[in-house]
């Protein structure tokens, strides 16, 4: 799945309200620049976590369940690559 929130977020000059069955994707991310404090282990280091999201007359529904995404998980994904 890729949303990638298409369409538009204006209608003339009003914003759109999220409305149910709409889909977009939540894509927190962290990107680490080369810095003289910092240990060169971590230069240039991104981590991104995407999820797709469906708006649901009560909230949302996460619809992203194929990669792992508690720390727990992602600790267990790098040691078993490491093996």
């Amino acid at each position: 799945m890729d949303v990638h929130d298409v369409g538009e977020y204006k209608t003339g000059d009003d914003w759109r309200l999220l409305t149910p069955g709409m889909v977009m994707t939540v894509e927190p991310g962290c990107y680490i620049r080369p810095a003289d404090d910092l240990p060169e282990a971590f230069h240039n280091i991104g981590i991104r976590i995407e999820d797709d999201a469906l708006v649901t007359l009560d909230g949302c529904e996460i619809l992203t369940t194929a990669a792992p995404n508690t720390v727990a998980d992602i600790e267990a994904l790098m040691a078993e690559a490491k093996a």
